[in-house]
């Protein structure tokens, strides 16, 4: 990648690494920035373009670093800040980028500005986070709900008044409302910034400003007994506000003082709402994610509509992104399938805009099974037994069938899926037609074809199980046909356009063939196909 292109972020594919688990070289059973640095050769074999770090400052670990107790140093469960300056440049030599996890909705409660905060009334940082009285009658200011469980206040003996935490007791929020608060966090960028990185990952960015008047959040009428406690309120104003959106625009000028950096947001809310943060003239998040393919039901149709409406709802010149898996979800290969797993990956890496991988999903890793008594995930922890919980798609990466599957050589901070010694990088490396050589080709076969990259996305009608799109652009048009379903289907040459070859079938078999009266796919196959000359 040409580490001077201001728009590197529009060409590139993103690979997120949950660090706790990627490779561990000091055998402590938990992954570091020593064993990023180690696997950077394979993420260049793969194809990757930029790698996105869940968490790795300084924490208590409540929230397995969500929870950050100093914005600008490094956990020495994960290194030093030696060892991070390394990684950035073995990052840059490799010739990618890297992007961090900024966490500015809440802090640890063990920061210095929270102890400072809650220390008395009229401390000097009190107002860097949301306190209220309670009610006159007694308990909370409101109704607001935590995303973990509970209250979303917590009553402070010291000083007699509540604090506000969206997520754990242990996980304050700040008053973004606040000018220091903004300013100090815009601080906290520009260190990182300095130091080389290309960009942040907002975490929760909708939260950020809270309704000025704390109003209750309205009961939701369509709340189904099991699910998440928290979801029995609309978060109408504890979230979503529209005074964020001139917050964003902040951390984008923020952004903006440095070459070629980018701003993403981590935003959970319908498609029109989640465009918003894009900001007015395109001054907000170059990529609010787009975590449509997530929970969409996985037929040709629903695919074919979400595609159709975030198009449509995208901001005149806007790009777009898409996104499959991450440390919140179970893992693709588990929700769709493994057989579709492979289609997946095809729908992702050839939908118009950016697309980011989930580590592990390069090789088909699934959802592990946790017992009780290997629960890490506060969130199962405080509302177990209803599926809540992350760690399944947090396990570690699976290198090899060496014990502890090559990850580490002490026993692992979470259990390993049970497949590993089967699936795992260097028997799927060895395995022509495996996932993981999939993804390499797929990888590099959009690298080659420009219409996959900047091509305009036309979709062509479904018909059954059947996914079919053309991306047109420079070097002509090529057409993605994807099969939603395990039954063998045809579709008549005049869909596809005659002439067609196939450029690269999901099953890495029938590079070459030329298409003519129809096109045959067997069950969970996708296939790329252009004209001959895009075979060269």
């Amino acid at each position: 990648m040409d580490q001077g292109d201001k728009n590197w972020w529009r060409h590139g594919v993103f690979y997120q690494i949950y660090p706790r688990s990627f490779q561990d070289t000091n055998a402590d059973g938990v992954g570091d920035l020593a064993g990023i640095i180690e696997r950077l050769p394979y993420l260049r074999e793969l194809g990757i373009d930029a790698i996105w770090l869940s968490p790795i400052f300084p924490s208590p670990m409540a929230d397995l670093g969500y929870d950050i107790s100093d914005y600008t140093d490094i956990d020495p469960m994960f290194g030093t800040m030696e060892d991070f300056d390394t990684l950035i440049a073995a990052v840059h030599d490799s010739g990618l980028k890297l992007i961090l996890d900024l966490v500015p909705n809440h802090t640890s409660d063990q920061h210095p500005w929270f102890i400072e905060s809650r220390s008395s009334r009229d401390n000097r940082k009190r107002g860097w986070y949301i306190w209220r009285d309670g009610k006159p009658e007694g308990g909370p200011p409101n109704n607001w709900l935590s995303e973990f469980g509970g209250s979303g206040w917590e009553h402070d003996e010291t000083t007699g008044q509540y604090y506000y935490h969206a997520f754990l007791t242990q996980q304050p929020d700040l008053n973004w409302r606040n000018p220091q608060v903004r300013e100090a966090i815009y601080d906290v960028m520009r260190f990182w910034l300095r130091k080389g990185v290309d960009g942040f990952r907002v975490d929760v960015i909708w939260h950020l400003i809270k309704d000025a008047k704390f109003r209750d959040n309205p009961p939701n009428s369509h709340y189904v007994e099991g699910r998440p406690p928290h979801e029995a309120i609309l978060t109408q104003y504890s979230t979503d506000q529209p005074e964020v959106h001139e917050v964003i625009a902040e951390m984008r000028r923020v952004i903006d003082g440095f070459d070629s950096c980018v701003l993403i947001g981590e935003i959970y809310l319908p498609l029109h709402r989640m465009v918003a943060y894009y900001g007015n003239d395109l001054a907000g998040a170059q990529m609010p994610f787009n975590f449509a393919l997530l929970s969409t039901l996985w037929s040709a149709h629903s695919i074919e509509k979400i595609v159709a409406d975030y198009e449509r709802a995208l901001p005149a010149g806007a790009w777009p992104n898409w996104v499959l898996g991450n440390h919140d979800r179970p893992r693709v290969a588990s929700r769709v399938g493994p057989e579709q797993a492979r289609v997946a990956a095809m729908l992702l890496l050839t939908l118009r805009g950016t697309p980011t991988l989930y580590y592990g999903d390069e090789i088909g890793m699934r959802q592990a099974m946790i017992s009780p008594d290997q629960v890490r995930d506060p969130f199962e922890k405080n509302v177990p037994g209803i599926g809540v919980g992350r760690d399944g798609c947090r396990t570690p990466m699976q290198w090899s069938a060496r014990p502890h599957a090559g990850f580490s050589m002490a026993k692992p901070w979470l259990p390993l899926a049970h497949d590993f010694a089967r699936e795992n990088v260097i028997n799927l490396d060895a395995v022509p037609d495996s996932i993981l050589n999939f993804y390499k080709a797929l990888i590099a076969l959009r690298k080659k074809l420009p219409q996959l990259v900047t091509g305009a996305y036309q979709p062509v009608a479904a018909q059954g199980d059947i996914l079919l799109y053309r991306r047109e652009g420079e070097g002509g048009a090529v057409v993605i046909a994807l099969n939603l379903g395990a039954e063998p289907a045809s579709i008549a040459s005049s869909s596809i356009g005659f002439g067609r070859e196939i450029l690269l079938s999901t099953m890495l078999d029938r590079q070459g063939e030329q298409v003519q009266g129809t096109l045959d796919l067997r069950g969970n196959e996708g296939v790329i196909l252009g004209t001959p000359a895009h075979a060269g």
